[in-house]
């Protein structure tokens, strides 16, 4: 039996081992190890209590649809409309609605790298031909996207998927960047497919990242894709929501229909509690803001290893120098010493040479995971160069 064929994820090669090693500290997942907001569990069990189980509105449920619109509008530069906003079965499945709707067969897709693979893998799925622009190391371990690189590859593309902030570097786009991206985009008639997630986790004070929505028009091409799993750690709900161009829902939603056919309406209520939780928000972002301190602490002093605090979403992406296989170094960090990180290479053009770990864990843990790899990487040598022959 012949079947597609698609990049098996690193990442979850060194989860399988993880869940087989005990006492291991899982920091390869970008999730958090606290509880979902008690609101949301709350309703989600009160509606449950209620019968509400039958099936929803393909569209998401009307509070749920209600409260996303004035989220968001609140939030950001320009106002979003009811309808505009489209319900999916997670973030994941707002990317894979987006690119069903605007992408064939044998199109160009543009993404930038390093990304979370799941992206370049469902370019993939729809046939279409993948194009990776890597993002520019800087000498201080951060990151940035040459427009002008960005320009001469959209000519005759599809889409651009933009992925700000970024998994797993933590770049994330200025609204100048935004601006310019979606100017570009427009002048070469290119979809922008925009992945939202980490929006509210930024460490500089403001609200939110720097939005396409604060730039783009109701009827620009542009889509953009958000989840309740990050922000606030409900990764197992499987609840996000797309912003679709105006006048464009319905066909979006006859793409759900087919897709995944609605959500879950107790999990959508759950949704519409957890966005009015701002107390959860913040205390969230707090922790995680905390992680970070504490990772920066830990890897300090460690020679060869390159780090710099992200401006946004949860991840350190660590750079080591010598590093030629991130996956072997991973292994042995899993193996000898009980925490398992993300390879880099997992994460395309640009990955090798990293790790990346989750930093929005508790204090305890994640003290004592750091300290694991604080020794592993303190203990690990790059291989010698071999000689020319």
């Amino acid at each position: 039996m012949e079947l597609l064929a698609l990049a098996p994820s690193p990442i979850v090669e060194i989860a399988k081992l993880a869940f087989e090693t005990p006492g291991a500290d899982l920091l390869c997942f970008g999730e958090s190890d606290q509880p979902s907001p008690a609101s949301a569990r709350t309703a989600l069990t009160a509606a449950l209590d209620a019968g509400v189980t039958r099936y929803a509105d393909v569209r998401g449920i009307a509070p749920l649809r209600i409260a996303l619109a004035r989220y968001l509008s609140a939030l950001h530069a320009r106002p979003v409309d009811e309808a505009r906003a489209q319900v999916t079965g997670s973030g994941m499945a707002a990317l894979n609605v987006a690119l069903a709707a605007v992408v064939r067969a044998g199109e160009r897709v543009i993404v930038h790298a390093p990304i979370w693979p799941n992206i370049p893998n469902l370019v993939r799925l729809r046939g279409a031909e993948l194009d990776a622009i890597a993002l520019e190391p800087l000498a201080d371990g951060t990151f940035r996207l040459d427009l002008e690189r960005l320009e001469a590859r959209l000519a005759g593309a599809r889409a651009f998927v933009l992925n700000s902030p970024n998994n797993p570097t933590g770049w994330t786009a200025t609204h100048a960047e935004l601006a310019a991206i979606l100017d570009i985009c427009r002048r070469h008639h290119v979809w922008l497919l925009a992945d939202e997630v980490y929006s509210r986790l930024t460490y500089d004070g403001t609200p939110a990242a720097p939005s396409v929505l604060d730039v783009a028009g109701p009827d620009d091409r542009v889509m953009v894709a958000n989840s309740f799993s990050k922000a606030w750690a409900m990764t197992g709900w499987r609840l996000g929501w797309l912003v679709v161009p105006e006048g464009a829902r319905e066909r979006v939603t006859e793409i759900v229909e087919i897709t995944h056919s609605s959500v879950a309406p107790f999990i959508q209520h759950g949704g519409v509690a957890a966005i009015a939780d701002a107390a959860f928000l913040a205390g969230f972002r707090d922790l995680c803001t905390r992680g970070r301190a504490l990772v920066g602490e830990a890897l300090a002093g460690l020679p060869g290893i390159r780090y710099a605090p992200p401006a946004g979403a949860f991840y350190g992406f660590v750079g080591i120098d010598g590093l030629t296989d991130s996956m072997a170094l991973a292994r042995r960090l899993l193996r000898e010493h009980l925490v398992a990180v993300a390879p880099g290479s997992a994460f395309g053009p640009g990955g090798e040479g990293h790790l990346r770990l989750c930093f929005a864990q508790g204090e305890e843990r994640l003290h004592r995971a750091m300290q694991r790899l604080r020794d592993g990487l303190a203990a690990w040598r790059p291989a010698p160069a071999r000689a020319a022959a």
